[in-house]
């Protein structure tokens, strides 16, 4: 009875034992097979909102497929110092590691955004680093712009557990860093020297080898794939983009007021401001309120201009209403909440819609300056001169009878219009200012085949 007890309990523990050896061998063999999920989108062209909203969607969709890692595929020489703001705050607010695999450059803005992120890997021969601030010429800007500049590295640096007077020292000369920038001039790392100052975790030719690097040897690759849809609001979001239809818009305004009826012009202008504003709407830029001044300015200046005569408050209102519209919609605020956006963004929105205004201004003038005058085009214009001198004349004795004779408005004169005058309908001009529908005036001449005519 004895050694049964005893086989009993012996085979108890080795069964025991046995399924405890399973346990772990399945577990172990569950961990070698772990394929992690690696989501890889690129950064290979200049910093702006196009790149901005690509990130957005990369960013969103690798926490919607529960991604393990994230890495940027880099390539920049920098671009507009906003949009990199809004994509580095983004890195360091998301949930999942974000990598960047720097090939070749990530200079200015590039460097900023790779800062942000929680690891760097370089190519053999890639620089970062240059983020001094300058403007589409190459030309350094206002220290404003660099005080703001080096505030965000240094936060950024700080943030990812890296050196921030090292990133500060890449903003700005002045800065000095023992042993790394005693030369007055802007830091830029090669590889090598950003593995060693802390910059870079390590040198790779290739994300594969990233990924080696880091001890990953099981994983999936997904890419970022924009629908033709996102492609073409990636188009229309672009600041040159933008600025051109700014410009058709302004343009088909102008063109209309100076012809009669609705035509080309005013539809070429809708058309615009459709593709201006409905990507911005779609991206969360322009919100319903910035939309509605914008039209609330149009409705403003059409009164001025077609129902009450000279140009006073509601034009005034109408124009800056609609700059207001245009610039607003091209800023990233939450509702009436301007808090978190810089000054500087605001600033660079309103140049670019002063700077559209402008060119289509002057441009519109200049063609129909032009228009006719060209030769492609100048067999539409009339070119013949019909010269007094030659005895031609738009004179007739019954405009000339009409001198000083009364009459009623039919229309309001602004200055032209219609005239009553003894049962028979005439063109008709104000001698001064602007008269009203329904105003008895009196004739005091004619010219180009129209009766100027006086109130009362």
């Amino acid at each position: 009875m004895r050694s049964f007890t005893i086989n009993r309990h012996y085979l108890s523990g080795m069964l025991m034992l046995f399924l405890f050896m399973l346990k772990l061998s399945g577990s172990l063999s569950a961990q070698s097979t772990d394929k992690k999920t690696v989501y890889v989108f690129d950064i290979k062209k200049e910093i702006a909102p196009p790149v901005m909203r690509e990130t957005h969607l990369a960013l969103q969709e690798a926490r919607e497929i529960n991604a393990d890692l994230i890495i940027i595929h880099m390539n920049t020489y920098g671009g507009m110092l906003e949009s990199a703001d809004s994509i580095r705050t983004m890195i360091l607010h998301n949930s999942i590691p974000v990598w960047v695999f720097i090939d070749n450059n990530a200079a200015s803005a590039g460097a900023l955004i790779s800062i942000a992120c929680d690891s760097i890997y370089m190519r053999s021969g890639a620089n970062i680093g240059a983020a001094t601030v300058v403007n589409a010429s190459g030309e350094k800007q206002p220290e404003k712009y660099q005080s703001y500049m080096r505030s965000m590295m240094r936060s950024t640096a700080e943030a990812s557990g890296r050196d921030p007077k090292i990133a500060e020292a890449m903003v700005d000369p002045r800065v000095p860093v023992p042993g790394i920038a005693d030369s007055g001039q802007v830091i830029t790392f090669t590889a090598s020297e950003a593995m060693k100052y802390g910059f870079c975790e390590g040198i790779a030719e290739s994300i594969p080898e990233v990924l080696r690097a880091a001890g990953i040897d099981n994983y999936e690759i997904v890419r970022l794939r924009l629908t033709w849809l996102d492609k073409i609001i990636g188009f229309l979001i672009n600041p040159i983009v933008s600025g051109l239809l700014i410009m058709v818009i302004i343009g088909g305004i102008y063109f209309e007021l100076q012809t009669p009826g609705i035509g080309f012009p005013l539809a070429a202008s809708i058309v615009a401001a459709l593709l201006y504003f409905a990507p911005l709407y779609l991206e969360g830029l322009a919100a319903n309120w910035e939309i509605l001044i914008f039209v609330i300015g149009l409705v403003l200046l059409g009164i001025e201009i077609f129902v009450i005569p000279g140009f006073g408050v509601a034009g005034i209102s109408g124009v800056a209403l609609i700059f207001l519209g245009l610039t607003l919609s091209l800023v990233q605020n939450f509702g009436f909440d301007f808090t978190g956006v810089n000054l500087y963004v605001i600033i660079e929105a309103f140049f670019i819609v002063i700077t559209a205004t402008l060119i289509s201004l002057i441009g519109s003038f200049f063609i129909t300056r032009k228009l006719f005058t060209t030769p492609a085009l100048g067999h539409l214009a009339l070119e013949t001169v019909q010269n007094s001198s030659e005895g031609y004349t738009i004179a007739t004795h019954e405009m000339a009878d009409l001198t000083g004779k009364s009459g009623q408005t039919i229309s309001i004169l602004r200055p032209a219009g219609k005239v009553l005058i003894e049962g028979t309908v005439y063109d008709a001009t104000a001698e001064t200012s602007y008269i009203e529908k329904n105003e008895n005036v009196t004739v005091v001449g004619y010219n180009n085949a129209q009766l100027v005519v006086r109130k009362g």
